[in-house]
């Protein structure tokens, strides 16, 4: 499995970048090939900062919705949050098989 990671500056109140997600950007990331999941989190003690994780069966699907479909969600959030960071990781599924068992099934 692989990770993007992207930490985000919410300009707006944090449920509408929650709705957004889900009603605007969820439906484009679940018709991408090797998308699993989305995991958005709010910090506790600056609610304008957001972290969002998309987990990818592989590397390579990733990497093509990056380049196909992230502008496309960029131009979506561009009015409500800014991203500040973008990493990618491997994920290291043997420290938590549980996870990855759920998310292929």
């Amino acid at each position: 499995m692989f990770a993007r990671f992207t930490e985000l500056h919410i300009v707006g109140k944090k449920e509408e970048f929650l709705n957004t997600i889900r009603n605007q950007v969820l439906p484009i990331l679940r018709k991408q090939p090797g998308f699993l999941e989305i995991l958005p989190f709010v910090a506790d003690n600056r609610p304008e900062k957001v972290v969002v994780i998309s987990i990818w069966d592989s590397k390579a699907n990733a990497e093509k919705h990056e380049s196909e479909t992230y502008p496309r969600v960029l131009e979506i959030l561009k009015a409500i949050a800014t991203p500040t960071t973008v990493g990618k990781y491997q994920v290291e599924t043997s420290l938590c098989a549980h996870f990855a068992e759920l998310l292929v099934a």
